[in-house]
């Protein structure tokens, strides 16, 4: 019993009652509704993915979007807290957004079984607060950038190799982008892999990066912080903007390094003004598109893809076939004459004007990935970009 003057008051356990993010209200600048409502993309649900997913699901973010195509190994069990024995042959991302609907109830995962390269249009990164990485893949990292940077929508990037590893966030407009980072010896590993688009996965392997729990423990938790620190910007707290944290876990050092930002650098491209249509990639055809666009912008517009679609291919021998689609995704096999099996030299195309023989296809059987943004312009007047608004419900559904 408490006395007051001459009224008595009676506190109970109810009085002190805490849900399940009590504490983390006790931060004087903590926003737990802005959380609720936050949606966060993971690329990536390997060893760092999985502790970046943990800690987005414990610290109750709303949406979280999981994006990995590869299924689950039995080396995986050693460093991915949300995998078990049972999982082994079942899809990472899938199981990722189980578990972490399991570990908190409040939050809605969804996974998505897609290339981030070229099955994720530009509009799905539009509908996130943030993006966080956990790959081992340059070509991938500097696809993420790009998008990112198209819809000016921050990411954090994480990499470890055995007991070290670095954090980097990247924030439109806020210094050095990922590609600004890069050396030559990447752009070296990048153009091989793009001019190997023809080998085999196997041949393309560069072997398996060494990693343990603890080390992706440490840097998906820098990751995710410097994320708290975004969603909450107007608090203005310091970020690691155009910075990178980097740990070594075998001396315990740390220290943060500056990126110079490269002012002729590609990536820093960012759409000024996207108009939302209630267009669909699935229904939509290339003819309908040009119509469109002309019907706005006059009969010398163009389309622009953002990206070179492989037409189709001829041999030698005189045998020609389809192929529509990005060419990112060609193979030795898919370009090999079913004739003679001599190589095909294969067209493409990025732009569209109206005179095209294959306007009556979709803008998804030509590898337009749902949800996409594509730009209209005349001449090298100012591009105007139009999302594809009405595949969102499909992309979102459930989440």
């Amino acid at each position: 019993m408490l006395k007051m003057e001459d009224s008595t008051i009676s506190l109970t356990s109810a009085d002190f009652e805490e849900d399940r993010y009590s504490r983390l209200r006790l931060i004087p600048w903590w926003d737990q509704e802005k959380l609720k409502n936050s949606a966060v993309m993971v690329v990536g649900a390997g060893a760092i993915g999985n502790e970046l997913i943990k800690n987005l699901a414990l610290l109750g973010i709303g949406r979280i979007f999981i994006f990995d195509m590869d299924t689950i190994e039995h080396t995986n069990l050693t460093r991915s807290v949300l995998y078990r024995a049972q999982d082994v042959g079942r899809y990472k991302a899938e199981v990722a957004a189980e578990r972490a609907m399991e570990l908190n109830p409040d939050v809605k995962a969804k996974a998505f079984v897609s290339n981030i390269i070229d099955d994720v249009g530009l509009g799905v990164f539009a509908e996130m607060d943030v993006v966080l990485g956990g790959l081992d893949n340059r070509e991938a990292r500097l696809a993420i950038n790009q998008s990112c940077y198209k819809v000016n929508r921050p990411w954090i990037d994480g990499a470890i190799e055995a007991l070290s590893g670095f954090a980097r966030v990247f924030v439109p407009g806020e210094g050095a982008c990922y590609e600004c980072t890069m050396t030559e010896a990447d752009w070296m590993m990048i153009n091989k892999r793009k001019s190997c688009a023809l080998l085999t996965q196997e041949q393309m392997a560069e072997g398996k990066t060494p990693t343990t729990p603890t080390s992706s423990s440490v840097i998906a938790g820098i990751q995710v912080q410097e994320m708290l620190k975004l969603l909450h910007k107007e608090r203005g707290l310091p970020t690691l903007a155009g910075k990178g944290f980097v740990f070594n876990g075998l001396t315990h050092d740390s220290y943060v390094v500056e990126y110079q930002r490269k002012p002729d650098c590609m990536s820093h491209d960012t759409y000024d003004v996207i108009k939302s249509m209630p267009w669909s990639v699935r229904t939509m055809t290339l003819g309908e598109l040009v119509g469109l666009v002309k019907s706005e912008q006059g009969d010398r517009a163009v389309v622009e893809l953002d990206r070179e679609i492989a037409a189709s291919a001829r041999c030698t021998c005189g045998r020609e076939k389809a192929l529509f689609l990005p060419v990112h995704k060609l193979t030795s096999d898919l370009l090999a004459c079913p004739e003679c099996g001599a190589p095909m030299i294969f067209d493409s195309f990025h732009s569209l004007n109206g005179t095209e023989y294959f306007l009556s296809k979709t803008l998804f059987e030509v590898g337009i990935p749902l949800m996409h943004v594509v730009g209209g312009r005349v001449g090298i007047e100012e591009t105007i970009y139009y999302e594809f608004d009405g595949d969102k419900e499909e992309v979102f559904r459930g989440c």
